[in-house]
């Protein structure tokens, strides 16, 4: 009977210490756990803050990209509207690098200008023709980085 009294306390005086070591470490596991949690917040400010760094950078470049670029004046008013709507699309374009439903949008809108931009040639004149085409030639090659 001693035997099992003694063996009921060993036993047991096991699970009260255990216990205590198993709360402590249930304390410090929470303890790394909020500090990990805390630490990935911080990086995950950061990177918002270095991605919209990056994003102000790039539409900067895209308004930079059609900068420069000047319409002339042309006997035709049709023309011009025409050139700054180019342009418009253009501007998309290149804000819409590697985005495929802007792409596939973009596509249509390209060959409805295409086709428009026959239009308007046919009915210029050699000089403004000259002009219109320098202007197309400015544009496209902005555009070309972005394919």
């Amino acid at each position: 009977m001693k035997k099992v009294i003694l063996s009921a306390f060993v036993v047991a005086s096991l699970l009260a210490t255990s216990c205590k070591n198993t709360k402590e470490e249930a304390k410090d596991v929470k303890k790394e756990a909020v500090e990990t949690v805390d630490k990935a917040t911080e990086e995950t400010k950061e990177a918002a803050k270095e991605v919209e760094e990056t994003t102000e950078e790039a539409v900067k470049a895209v308004e930079s990209a059609i900068e420069g670029i000047e319409i002339p004046e042309f006997e035709d008013p049709k023309v011009g509207e025409y050139l700054q709507s180019y342009t418009e699309y253009a501007k998309t374009y290149i804000e819409a690098k590697g985005d495929v439903v802007k792409n596939s949008e973009l596509a249509q809108k390209g060959v409805e200008l295409a086709s428009k931009s026959q239009e308007i040639l046919g009915n210029l004149s050699q000089d403004d023709a000259v002009k219109f085409s320098q202007v197309m030639t400015a544009i496209q090659s902005k555009m070309a980085p972005a394919q």
